[in-house]
């Protein structure tokens, strides 16, 4: 019987989780899709604004209501909006603890989405022996975030209110992607709906399989291109044959995002040492290494097998197996 999937989507107001959330939701066939929003006004009518003022402010203005401001005297204004941004969120993810706690009593799938879904403050781990549980936090450049933040505003008619809160907000999507990446939860670049969904299907989905290469490092570009940016795959470890060794050297990569992808190849290109070593690394292994690759789904994993096979990038030792 399979897991429950308990899917957690954090970001900043205006990145466009909540179309993601509806969007994953339907794909996957989830009906239960909650905002964080509903579970705090529940909150709120439990705990008080004279225990809890910072639950009672926006996410982005909780600073304001934070009793002890003079701690982060001479700190940066960025600080102070970070801690009572966390200060905020801290009432309100035991209730989402709760709620997926009976999820998973029930079995039943849940897609939840929010601001208050940061990483570091709420504990996925005591759920993943009884549920498939994935947390995801979404991001944009600024200059897409404020467009969209601009139009949301409008939407819901309080842009007065929002659009004063901006800068608060692109604080509060930073400090949201810094702590996804050190407590390892991926980070999606929200620049295209149909692509954040396939990133996301290639972590949810066990569409997965192993394929051994063979190219020169000036050809790694190819292969990014056509696991990661054509088909919105993800490349989740690299292992290298060395001879002598009883076991390849292998190592976690996890590359799903072009953006950072191509960041790598850049950085490698301009770096003669960094490309050396890495040209050492192929020259013992005769340019062979394996790679678990994921993909959204097994018909984009076969399209993806297909390509690498067509570019003359997959291995085939002397006996053609």
């Amino acid at each position: 019987m399979r897991k429950p999937y308990v899917i957690l989507i954090g970001s900043a107001s205006g990145i466009g989780k909540s179309t993601v959330a509806s969007e994953l939701a339907r794909e996957l066939s989830i009906k239960h899709l909650i905002e964080t929003d509903f579970i705090r006004e529940i909150v709120r009518g439990i705990i008080g604004p004279d225990y809890a003022p910072t639950l009672h402010r926006s996410s982005f203005d909780a600073y304001t209501a934070l009793r002890d401001k003079e701690r982060f005297q001479g700190n940066s204004m960025e600080s102070l909006i970070c801690a009572g941004f966390e200060d905020h969120a801290s009432f309100v993810i035991p209730a989402i603890e709760k709620v997926i706690e009976r999820a998973v009593a029930d079995s039943d799938d849940v897609v939840i989405e929010g601001v208050h879904l940061l990483p570091g403050l709420i504990n996925t781990e005591k759920f993943s022996e009884n549920a498939s549980i994935h947390f995801f936090v979404l991001a944009a450049e600024e200059n897409v975030h404020k467009e969209r933040f601009v139009k949301r505003a409008m939407e819901i008619k309080r842009g007065g209110k929002h659009l004063e809160y901006f800068r608060e907000n692109r604080v509060i999507h930073d400090y949201l992607v810094r702590n996804a990446r050190e407590h390892g939860v991926p980070v999606i670049n929200n620049d295209d709906i149909n692509c954040t969904i396939r990133r996301m299907l290639s972590f949810i989905r066990e569409n997965c399989t192993e394929v051994t290469l063979q190219h020169p490092v000036e050809r790694l570009g190819d292969v990014i291109d056509i696991i990661i940016k054509r088909h919105g795959g993800r490349i989740v470890d690299v292992s290298y044959p060395i001879p002598g060794f009883s076991q390849p050297l292998k190592r976690e990569v996890n590359v799903y995002d072009p953006a950072e992808a191509e960041r790598f190849v850049k950085r490698l290109n301009e770096s003669p040492k960094r490309k050396r070593d890495l040209e050492r690394l192929y020259t013992l292994s005769n340019n062979v290494h394996s790679h678990r690759i994921c993909a959204p789904d097994p018909e984009t994993l076969q399209e993806i097998l297909r390509e690498l096979e067509e570019s003359g990038l997959v291995y085939h030792d002397e006996d053609g197996d």
